[in-house]
């Protein structure tokens, strides 16, 4: 997948600015708060429907301006057709087409830009909460998914489940909250039970899948932390229940409490280091070493399964990564022929060392410029 141009309108201090990265290794550079991290920030909107940073009315539209607008055009490695879509968003509501057709569901540009964001809040997918491990696994299943022309039209496949397991969801929470203990409890149980297992052992054949690559990717970038092992958490106690009899054991608890408390919903995953006896805890550059490992094996399982490398994202490089392991990264995505966005305040010292040629451009006052 190759980003042949990008352009945003009203996002954060940049005004218009449109972007032709070259297909290997991009570096935008520019002083903190000029609007380099609002490009990868606007291409990461029109990726995953939402913005790294926050919500998209907190912040992200520039004050006086009425939506943000993002447009991309990218060429696709498998099949070489050009592809375009664009997202109009007001913070409220939004308007999203996808090569001339106007989509009714965000999911459907999601699906077909790919990119992996690695950025300074990426910590957090170590140390954070459960949420942003679940979307990983989720992200990863929907776009192998929508590669295949047949599991992407199955009613028994992934986003189908996830679609039907989350209406359910917030239909028992409704009657939860009223106290409602008659049959429609039942009857949402039972779709619960029959969407959350098999999704679940997606969630689970996933993690597997990714375990291998991620102890190779950890022995690059942080080999003293020893090979890592991931856990997966179903949100249930699994082994000893199925989900719907968790669900029936939980259920005078979560009519009391409102809530659902059990179920893939509130699945979660973990990395254990074999040079961490007892989980202890990862320092805070070790948890970056460690999302950083987990995003660039999620990149590398895309390509083996979809064809392609999606795009890679990394938002002020040299300040995350000390310069071994930045020259590490690089020469791995150098190798791979990854397309890569690369920000910073300076053109970091192990870029000339590369084979390839970078293409560099500058952000300056809201304008950006190509400067080789």
């Amino acid at each position: 997948m190759r980003l042949t141009r990008l352009q945003l309108s009203a996002v954060r201090r940049l005004v218009d600015v449109g972007l032709r990265p070259a297909p290997g290794i991009n570096l935008i550079t520019g002083d903190n708060g000029a609007g380099k991290t609002s490009l990868l920030e606007g291409l990461h909107l029109l990726a995953y429907g939402r913005s790294f940073r926050g919500r998209v009315r907190d912040g992200l539209i520039r004050t006086g301006s009425d939506a943000v607008e993002v447009f991309a055009e990218w060429r696709e490695d498998v099949s070489g057709r050009t592809r375009r879509a664009g997202l109009r968003h007001t913070g409220q509501r939004w308007e999203g087409r996808l090569d001339g057709e106007t989509v009714s569901q965000l999911g459907e540009l999601c699906a077909a830009l790919a990119v992996v964001t690695f950025e300074p809040g990426s910590h957090a997918l170590v140390t954070g909460g459960g949420e942003p491990r679940r979307r990983l696994v989720d992200w990863g299943l929907f776009h192998v998914e929508q590669a295949n022309p047949v599991t992407a039209g199955d009613t028994s496949g992934f986003l189908t489940l996830w679609r039907r397991y989350a209406r359910a969801l917030k239909q028992r929470n409704a009657l939860l909250k009223a106290r409602v203990r008659d049959s429609q409890l039942e009857a949402w149980d039972h779709e619960l039970a029959e969407t959350g297992e098999p999704l679940t052992r997606r969630r689970q054949d996933y993690l597997e899948t990714l375990e291998p690559r991620l102890q190779m990717m950890a022995a690059e970038l942080a080999p003293s932390l020893g090979l890592p092992q991931l856990a997966f958490l179903p949100g249930w106690a699994r082994d000893n229940l199925s989900l719907a009899d968790a669900l029936l054991v939980a259920r005078d608890r979560d009519i009391a409490n409102g809530f659902t408390s059990v179920g893939p919903h509130r699945a979660d995953w973990r990395i254990d280091y074999a040079a961490l006896p007892g989980r202890e805890t990862l320092s805070r550059g070790q948890a970056k070493l460690s999302a950083l490992a987990v995003l660039l094996a999620q990149a590398e399982q895309h390509a083996a399964a979809c064809g392609e490398w999606p795009v890679v994202a990394l938002d002020d490089l040299a300040s995350e990564l000390d310069r071994n392991h930045q020259r590490r990264v690089l020469e791995r995505l150098e190798a791979s022929g990854a397309q890569v966005l690369i920000t910073g305040t300076a053109v970091p010292e192990v870029l000339p060392g590369l084979r390839s040629e970078v293409a560099v451009f500058h952000v300056e006052q809201g304008v950006l410029t190509h400067q080789q």
